[in-house]
């Protein structure tokens, strides 16, 4: 695997453990793994599908579930490569009033 691989995964572990963890993903980390994806793809060092697949096997690792079964299976469509779709968890609402 090589050096760029390896920072990625290591990245987009890091967010996912996050998130799993109920935090949040800062947008400049999120924004600056997708610079990377997108500079290893550019590169040569890996190709985008590569990248999806490694990205759907650690949101199954950490979310026991795939992101196809989570957004669908044509979430590329809806966040085109080199986009990532990570989310923090949507906070439980209470409403604070009887209304």
């Amino acid at each position: 695997m090589s050096l760029i691989a390896k920072e990625i995964e290591a990245r987009l572990r890091r967010l996912l453990a996050d998130l799993a963890a109920g935090d949040d993903a800062p947008p400049a980390d999120r924004l600056r793994l997708e610079g990377l994806c997108e500079a290893a793809v550019l590169t040569g060092e890996l190709a985008s599908r590569d990248l999806d697949d490694l990205l759907e096997r650690l949101h199954s690792e950490y979310f026991d579930m795939s992101l196809s079964a989570s957004l669908g299976a044509d979430w590329r469509v809806y966040h085109p490569f080199p986009q990532l779709p990570l989310y923090m968890r949507r906070a439980p609402v209470s409403p604070s009033t009887a209304e």
